[in-house]
């Protein structure tokens, strides 16, 4: 009977974690909006870099422009944001902006200014390490009218579908309790229940970091790959910031996620349009695995003698990669720059996935440099393609997903934006100076450095990421 019971419950396992695996995609996931006509078009960029002397500087744009945008809004405020908290983990005691208080008052002063005002926060389950502690800021939120949305990751597909088969047969259903917590929060201060550490195991995430706000008679909207965290406030990002119908195919992608909990946005539906604007500047909002068909494209439009700038805080995806090594065959020049991978809010990590991916890159030919980071991490999720005859118009992608299976799959949910133009439109060279600036580190302006600074990849380390990558079982 035993022996029955027992495969029974295996049996059961695999088919609940297969089907989790490839179950059919929500509404409004993996999405490729039209390609827009954009204007107010801005690259905003957050920089860190470090004298001789070891002092570190910073230039922070992007929360700035998102205070100023909230602070101008008078009918709605969408905020997704994956990390809005003021948790540092192992980090604590450190000197942080507090940025998730800056936005929460930001939300809450303009609430009461506009009475009217929708505003809604979508958010992580992790910030609440899926309702193992109570949040203070998230409830004064709520008490001031702002509506907060705690994402339905069970909708997603698993990234880990080893462990989610278990979870959605059994703990899943005893939800979790905010009282009942005994075992330390790896990430903050206070006590968690067993139940918060088996939901992390499923290894998925609302990864989005997006804003849409009215402005005047219109709409802005803002993509980037930054979180209000105040332990993520030394990180290197970069966003986008823009006006007119894509902020508003901004707003769709975000509808469907408010609604898989209840919530109805406000605001008007996209206008219908061609899927190819006339415009010479042109802008596409991109969700979850049409990123990674946009960056497939992209590189492999990329011909002889074509420019290719990257800078990642992970990249691990096969595809991606052995794109990359195309590219360079037919002669494309490319340039990475990538996070060493070797500290999470106080936390040593081991290098993974960068050091290998990086290894493989280089023994093909391709230039690698490492950012310099002190406890920072370097985590941008830019691609910038620049043509090398004159006349071609040049492209750039970034948002929230970094090169990996989880951002580029279907696993975590995703937005990223492609901007498309003549190479001298003024948010493409914005972004190309941002590159060259982190790329060529200087005695005075420390920004970057050779890949032989972390070339330590052993094979143990090269099978970890193959096998982690493969799987889902990882955090990347």
């Amino acid at each position: 009977m035993w022996t029955w019971i027992m495969t029974a419950l295996l049996v059961a396992c695999f088919a609940m974690g297969a089907w989790q695996r490839y179950k059919p995609l929500p509404d409004g996931v993996s999405v490729a909006f039209p390609e827009r006509d954009a204007h107010e078009i801005r690259f905003l960029a957050d920089e860190t870099w470090y004298t001789p002397s070891g002092e570190r500087h910073t230039r922070c744009q992007i929360f700035d422009e998102v205070l100023a945008m909230i602070g101008q809004a008078q009918r709605l405020v969408v905020l997704d944001m994956f990390l809005f908290n003021d948790f540092a983990g192992a980090a604590d005691g450190q000197t942080f902006r507090p940025l998730s208080a800056e936005v929460s008052d930001a939300l809450i002063a303009q609430k009461r200014q506009y009475p009217e005002l929708e505003a809604v926060v979508i958010t992580d389950p992790l910030n609440t390490l899926y309702g193992g502690i109570e949040v203070d800021h998230f409830q004064a939120l709520r008490d001031a009218g702002v509506e907060v949305v705690i994402t339905n990751l069970n909708r997603l597909r698993a990234s880990n579908p080893l462990w989610s088969g278990i979870w959605h047969l059994g703990p899943r259903w005893l939800g979790n309790d905010s009282d009942g917590g005994w075992l330390p929060n790896a990430l903050g201060p206070g006590r968690v229940p067993l139940r918060s550490y088996l939901a992390l195991l499923n290894f998925n995430a609302n990864h989005r970091k997006t804003l849409v706000v009215d402005h005047g008679d219109g709409w802005a909207g803002l993509v980037t790959s930054a979180n209000p965290h105040d332990a993520s406030s030394l990180h290197g990002n970069v966003a986008l910031r823009f006006e007119g119908a894509a902020a508003l195919d901004l707003l769709a992608s975000e509808r469907s996620v408010a609604g898989w909990s209840g919530v109805k946005l406000a605001g008007p539906a996209p206008p219908v349009s061609e899927e190819t604007s006339p415009e010479p500047v042109r802008l596409q909002v991109l969700t979850e695995g049409a990123v990674r068909d946009a960056l497939l494209d992209a590189i492999q439009a990329s011909a002889e003698g074509d420019h290719l700038d990257i800078a990642v805080f992970y990249l691990a995806h096969r595809e991606v990669i052995a794109a990359l090594v195309a590219a360079h065959t037919r002669g494309v020049a490319i340039r990475l720059l990538l996070d060493p991978n070797r500290n999470a809010f106080g936390l040593e990590k081991g290098g993974i996935p960068n050091r290998p991916v990086a290894r493989e890159l280089h023994e093909a030919g391709i230039r690698v440099r490492w950012c310099v980071s002190r406890g920072e991490q370097c985590h941008s999720k830019l691609l910038l393609r620049r043509p090398a005859e004159p006349g071609v118009e040049a492209e750039m992608i970034l948002g929230s997903a970094n090169f990996t299976r989880r951002n580029l799959d279907d696993l975590n949910l995703e937005t990223s934006v492609c901007l498309s133009g003549p190479a001298d439109t003024p948010a493409l060279l914005d972004a190309a100076a941002f590159f060259e600036r982190r790329w060529k580190s200087t005695p005075q302006r420390i920004t970057s450095e050779p890949f032989e600074a972390h070339d330590d990849t052993t094979a143990w380390q090269r099978l970890r990421y193959r096998a982690m990558e493969a799987t889902g079982l990882s955090t990347f």
